[in-house]
């Protein structure tokens, strides 16, 4: 059998797949190993992907929902607005260009076939830096237009034909903190995108631009037949449902986001009108994000080993109104929008679809990435420092099974950052780390528990937390009851106060930031005894 027909095959489809999976895990381990921020080599807050010459997503590594399902509007901007040659490197972190917050730096290279003038794949990768400028260390304070949370990279090259462009290097770092530990991530991030450039033209050498271009095509439409298939086993229908962040960051009014799931044959119409405006703090979220979150609720309720690429997004329509808090436009501040705001468009669509899909669809899980940043001046190493974890919570029940305690759900995955490299990288001391009991709702199965991490910092520093549920509650399914909301807390002198849900503060030496996440809800009526 000839190359070209192999790859055309089901059987042949599969294993290029995992070919070319083979090229992102490698991605993901180099830029692990070799960051320098304990937020990604420890915390592995980074993903990879592959795109064909089109911008069209084929392959994505098992890394954060969120970024992978936003990251091919990233290239679509970078390719509309920069010419890509040989060893050329375009990083952006805009989120009105394709990026979701600035912390998250996109890196794209181009890979050429022999005697090609036009890329014929991009390698992607997106990664957390700790700091981008801004406000408050962290880049991750509450503000209220997108100038306050830091510095605006729309698609530029870092590295022209093999050339870093050593002026746009310094320009950036001169506007962050920790510019040593930023300069080794962005390091990083081109040596995980050169080693995939390395692996991926290898296969194309081995199998020939034919094959690959079989393969790809084939899979798209595999994957795409595979979605349709899934959603006609859907009831059609229209199923619609609301759910609410607990303020905006600003005001302390709750935010309403309202969502419409029209099933129609093998299509599916979701739809947000009736959702609130733009808002005054950072929970605005772009276009990007909306989509991502939708596509990621009905990328969960397929089997396992369905591919996640173009084709998957097909059949799926998103639609939401201009001006609307889902859809933010300049200036609008956004960092909570692709951490927090993202959770609660999942639950949303959870619960439309749970009208038609109840032993399918879990309770609400915490609901909220409970992100913490602290940063300041290290007297003990001399140096400043910035510090971000997301925290886990509960996972919601669903039928025949408990929720998880103290995990990442839904549109994050990251690990936490381990209690010896905090204390031995960071002035920080971990003085609490244990689950949260009775915080996961009540059911015929249980909601997972929260989790208590409280952290003193040891020199004077900058403190900011954007969380959620503190006020709405994570809700049950199917009779169970909703999850235990979630508490900040500062505690100085042994004298403990409540924080909002979204703040930046000033701490003291050896204050305490305690923050309990919020549990999982249940699902079912308990049975009494």
């Amino acid at each position: 059998m000839k190359k070209e027909s192999l790859f055309s095959q089901p059987v042949g489809i599969e294993i290029f797949r995992n070919l070319y999976f083979s090229v992102l895990d490698a991605m993901g381990i180099v830029l692990c190993r070799s960051s320098y921020s304990t937020n990604i080599k420890e915390r592995q807050d980074y993903s990879c992907a592959l795109f064909d010459h089109r911008g069209r997503l084929i392959v994505q590594g098992d890394h954060l929902p969120v970024h992978l399902g936003s990251m091919a509007l990233s290239v679509a901007s970078a390719v509309k607005h920069c010419h890509f040659e040989d060893g050329d490197i375009v990083i952006l972190n805009d989120p009105f260009y394709g990026g979701t917050h600035l912390p998250d730096i996109t890196a794209i290279i181009p890979v050429f076939i022999q005697g090609g003038t036009l890329p014929y794949i991009y390698l992607a990768n997106r990664a957390h830096h700790a700091d981008i400028g801004g406000m408050s260390p962290g880049s991750m304070a509450p503000c209220s237009e997108i100038y306050q949370e830091g510095l605006r990279i729309p698609p530029v090259h870092l590295v022209k034909k093999g050339t870093v462009n050593e002026e746009l290097m310094k320009l950036i770092l001169m506007n962050v903190r920790s510019s040593g530990e930023r300069s080794g991530d962005f390091q990083a991030q081109m040596a995980s995108l050169r080693e995939g450039k390395k692996r991926i033209e290898k296969i194309i050498d081995r199998y020939g631009e034919s094959a690959n271009s079989d393969f790809m095509e084939n899979l798209l439409n595999y994957t795409e037949c595979l979605t349709r298939s899934f959603i006609r086993s859907i009831p059609n229908g229209e199923y619609c449902s609301q759910d609410f962040m607990d303020d905006n960051g600003v005001s302390h009014l709750p935010v309403s986001i309202a969502v419409s799931i029209k099933i129609d044959g093998e299509e599916a119409w979701i739809d947000f009108s009736g959702t609130d405006p733009e808002q005054a703090g950072n929970i605005n979220a772009v276009f990007s994000i909306t989509v991502s979150a939708v596509h990621y609720v009905f990328r969960a309720l397929m089997p396992e080993d369905t591919p996640t690429n173009e084709g998957f997004t097909r059949p799926i329509h998103v639609s939401v109104p201009e001006k609307c808090f889902l859809n933010a436009t300049p200036p609008c501040a956004v960092a909570a929008g692709n951490v927090e705001t993202s959770q609660r468009i999942v639950d949303a669509c959870f619960k439309a679809l749970s009208k038609c899909l109840q032993h399918k669809i879990p309770a609400a899980s915490s609901g909220s990435m409970n992100n913490l940043t602290i940063g300041g001046f290290d007297s003990f190493r001399n140096r400043f420092f910035t510090y971000y974890e997301t925290i886990g919570g509960g996972m919601g029940a669903r039928s025949g099974i408990n929720g998880l305690d103290g995990v990442h759900t839904h549109m994050t995955n990251t690990k936490n950052t381990p209690i010896e490299v905090l204390e031995t990288e960071l002035p920080l001391r971990v003085i609490r780390y244990r689950l949260r009991l009775n915080s996961g709702g009540r059911g015929k199965y249980k909601g997972g528990k929260g989790i208590r991490r409280d952290l003193q910092v040891l020199v004077p520093a900058r403190v900011s937390i954007l969380s959620d549920r503190r006020t709405t509650v994570p809700y049950g399914l199917d009779g169970g009851f909703p999850g235990a909301k979630g508490i900040n807390r500062l505690i100085r002198d042994n004298d403990s106060r409540l924080l909002p849900s979204k703040c930046t503060i000033h701490a003291q030496e050896n204050d305490i930031i305690s923050i309990s996440t919020p549990g999982g809800g249940g699902y079912g009526k308990a049975s009494r005894s």
